[in-house]
């Protein structure tokens, strides 16, 4: 069965509205949830623009959080030793320092943070 060019055009443009609004609902419990996250952990707020600071709020959230279950959670690392990777996480302040790590494991986190630059750190003491 052959369905009309109209007919398909239709069916394809309901499937890319309902698609759309799944990525923006999806992305909206992604952003609740690193905003939550950075509350509660502390986090500062990330430098730039308005756009890259939601998406590097969520790619750290995602990447920090993928570090605490590979080096704690399913790794050797205590409490101790997280506490000291978290005040480094602190420090990085350049939402897309975060943008450009969002693919990267969890366990190359601590490597990534010791090789950050000046420019990817804040200028506020991140240390409470």
């Amino acid at each position: 069965m052959q369905i009309s060019t109209d007919c398909w055009k239709a069916a394809r443009d309901g499937d890319s509205a309902s698609k759309e609004e799944w990525l923006a609902a999806r992305r909206a419990e992604e952003q609740q949830a690193a905003v939550q996250w950075a509350e509660q952990f502390e986090m500062p707020p990330l430098e730039g623009t308005e756009r890259a600071q939601d998406w590097g709020e969520r790619c750290r959230h995602q990447l920090a959080t993928r570090a605490y279950a590979a080096l704690v959670t399913e790794g050797t690392w205590d409490e101790t030793d997280w506490a000291v990777l978290e005040e480094k996480i602190r420090t990085v302040t350049r939402a897309g320092w975060w943008i450009d790590q969002r693919d990267a494991e969890g366990t190359d986190l601590p490597e990534l943070l010791d090789a950050a630059t000046e420019h990817d750190r804040g200028t506020e003491n991140p240390f409470r």
